[in-house]
């Protein structure tokens, strides 16, 4: 549920300097396609959907993904709920961390609910397999290498969807277990803490139908 909507605004440094960036591999002599990634501190992290529009939508956790970006200066203001996107300096913040670009901050009110890769509710084992199939060449859904969580979802029209997906940039088994129960202390108390996430919005389409869907989203 959408809270509140900022201006659009002016974010970022350089993409050289950027600790979250995307970028494309290069491309081999003879190679095939290249990957779209998702790069942290110039390592590839997430592997994300192909630009062709037709093909299925992918985000798979890479080898080298390690890296979260918390900022310590920021998690007791992200104790508990925020009244605008730009409470407390968040956006400049964590826009720093961003390359430059014009970004819209939102404040959302989500409920997210934990999917793990093949098991009940895995948009990749389900919806995609309906809409695209099972990977040709595998003969298997696609597989994220990630459990993620799943949120808001509709119908655009007849022929297309929306699905939300908040993806972490680390497994959650790799979450400070005191930080989780301080969370959940603060949550038994009824303050609801924030969370930051950059969203993207890849549309991808399957003949005869389409499919319209999200990338990591959350929080302001």
């Amino acid at each position: 549920m959408m809270i509140k909507t900022g201006d659009p605004r002016s974010l970022g440094v350089p993409s050289s300097e950027a600790r979250l960036h995307f970028d494309t591999e290069l491309q081999e002599l003879g190679g095939g396609p290249r990957r779209r990634l998702l790069m942290v501190d110039d390592e590839p992290a997430f592997e994300l959907s192909f630009y062709c529009g037709t093909c299925p939508l992918l985000f798979r956790r890479l080898e080298t993904a390690r890296e979260k970006l918390s900022l310590e200066s920021m998690q007791e203001r992200l104790g508990g709920p925020l009244d605008d996107p730009d409470d407390h300096g968040v956006i400049d913040a964590f826009g720093a961390l961003l390359p430059e670009g014009e970004y819209l901050p939102l404040l959302l009110d989500v409920e997210p609910r934990l999917v793990i890769p093949g098991r009940e509710g895995d948009y990749f084992s389900g919806e995609q397999v309906r809409a695209w199939g099972i990977d040709q060449f595998w003969g298997l859904p696609e597989y994220p290498h990630t459990p993620y969580y799943r949120t808001f979802e509709t119908a655009v029209d007849a022929d297309a969807h929306l699905y939300e997906f908040v993806v972490p940039m680390v497994p959650p088994t790799w979450n400070e277990r005191e930080r989780v129960e301080e969370y959940v202390a603060l949550m038994e108390r009824g303050t609801v803490p924030t969370a930051v996430a950059i969203s993207t919005l890849d549309v991808c389409q399957s003949a005869p139908s389409a499919c319209q869907m999200t990338l990591p989203r959350t929080g302001a």
